[in-house]
């Protein structure tokens, strides 16, 4: 099997992050989907690059792969989830959420990372659809200019909810920038059962060309709630089997476990998720 697994900090976040990354070397990971959020590595320290740097020794030590996540729920504004976004009416708000995704580059390439992850954020109330997407054009193109210096792919993540929700809303996207060679695509196989039209085997054939990163749980159709594997209605061989074909295009990214709301549980999830994808997968069949 040639898929790299890794796991989510933001399902860790009990943890401290020199012993989240130890248990998943000892679990077998291949690497860790690194949140940057306050409990871990916080984007607003005022020692960042101290603290990127010993993070940075430390995955080496361990032979672990990076790539950097920045859905953090409250890392800017302690009373707005996800707030503020790319897409929020107060420019002074969109370029501090520009500003955090450009120190997220210069953080992801500090650490050898894969690639940037992002979202869009939902769509503000009134806010007409054309100038959402104005916004969010215009919020990414500095963090496309950075992506493109640092030579760190930048990876949108269709989320249900929001205005880039699906794999078509990332292609008008792409459509829109002028199809800029940093950019790329999270794709969440959750989320793939959870809204798109195509079963999640086929969202991954389909996505090949421009994955830069891949997260993986179990979902339920029209549910967006992220489920350990085995609670929802996903067939994972099929897509176990697709993502294993993905070195062969080029992808050398991740799959990473996406259990956010599972810390509390996250040692124990951490374990029975790769006991389960191994099982799964084409080289136990």
């Amino acid at each position: 099997m040639t898929i790299r697994f890794g796991y989510g900090t933001n399902g860790l976040t009990d943890l401290r992050l020199d012993d989240a990354l130890a248990l998943l070397a000892d679990l077998g990971y291949d690497g860790v989907g690194l949140t940057l959020d306050h409990m871990h590595l916080d984007p607003l320290a005022l020692d960042l690059a101290v603290r990127t740097r010993r993070v940075a020794a430390r995955l080496q030590e361990l032979g672990l792969g990076v790539t950097v996540e920045t859905g953090a729920r409250y890392v800017l504004d302690p009373r707005r989830k996800h707030g503020p976004s790319l897409l929020d009416p107060d420019p002074d708000a969109r370029a501090a959420r520009t500003r955090l995704l450009v120190r997220a580059v210069d953080v992801a390439a500090d650490l050898g990372a894969h690639a940037v992850h992002c979202f869009s954020g939902t769509m503000p109330l009134g806010t007409a659809p054309d100038t959402a997407w104005r916004r969010l054009a215009a919020s990414l193109a500095p963090v496309l200019e950075a992506a493109d210096r640092r030579g760190i792919p930048l990876a949108i993540e269709p989320e249900p909810g929001h205005l880039l929700a699906a794999l078509d809303d990332f292609h008008h996207l792409r459509a829109l920038t002028g199809d800029p060679e940093p950019l790329g695509l999270t794709l969440d196989i959750g989320h793939c059962q959870c809204l798109e039209t195509t079963p999640p085997a086929d969202c991954v054939r389909e996505a090949a060309p421009w994955l830069r990163h891949v997260q993986i749980e179990d979902m339920r159709r029209g549910i967006h709630e992220h489920l350990p594997f085995g609670q929802g209605e996903i067939d994972f061989p099929p897509v176990l089997d697709a993502l294993d074909v993905l070195p062969d295009a080029g992808y050398r990214g991740l799959t990473v476990v996406e259990l956010p709301r599972h810390s509390h549980a996250g040692p124990e999830l951490a374990r029975t998720s790769i006991e389960f994808l191994r099982a799964h997968g084409p080289s136990s069949r």
